[in-house]
């Protein structure tokens, strides 16, 4: 809302819409770092030791020096994600006459495709949290990295009836 207030108070005229492009692009800027910090202290509270506050200033502290690299890829997702978004939007919403095949085929199409956005976006934000490593320097002690991760592919212990009941806790 508060994007759109200059073009509210001064108009569609031309400094309005040039004090909403001054306010739109430090906005977009923060959106953006902000998004990456969060998509790198993700892979830093798996990868790491580390969990919350502590794993975003890690990750903030890994994207110094690399924020291009991880700029230029954040916005190549996005954009698939958008292409995927208006592929669907022009597929499937806006054309009813296509054929029967046709509208159940473009969202499975689309789903796939964003399945494979998806699953590329997390090894790209892996393979990301490398490069800082290494960019600054940083021991990547593959050993413990291989016992902090079989903590996650253990043994599978079911859960017994007495752990997930709730009824002994008094709130």
């Amino acid at each position: 809302m508060l994007l759109l207030l200059p073009v509210a108070v001064l108009g569609f005229g031309m400094l309005g819409i040039s004090v909403f492009v001054v306010v739109l692009v430090p906005y977009l800027a923060v959106l953006v770092y902000i998004s990456m910090v969060w998509q790198l202290a993700s892979v830093v509270s798996v990868l790491e030791d580390d969990y919350g506050i502590k794993a975003m200033k890690k990750s903030k502290a890994l994207l110094k020096g690399k924020t291009g690299v991880a700029v230029a890829m954040f916005l190549v997702l996005v954009v698939c994600f958008i292409g995927i978004q208006v592929v669907f939007e022009i597929g499937v919403l806006f054309y009813w006459s296509m054929s029967v095949e046709m509208r159940i085929g473009i969202p499975i199409l689309c789903f796939l495709m964003l399945f494979m956005v998806v699953l590329f976006g997390l090894v790209a934000q892996t393979v990301i949290y490398f490069v800082c490593k290494s960019y600054h320097h940083e021991n990547i002690d593959k050993s413990c990295l291989a016992d902090h991760l079989e903590v996650y592919l253990g043994e599978y212990v079911p859960l017994k009836a007495k752990d997930v009941q709730l009824e002994q806790f008094h709130v």
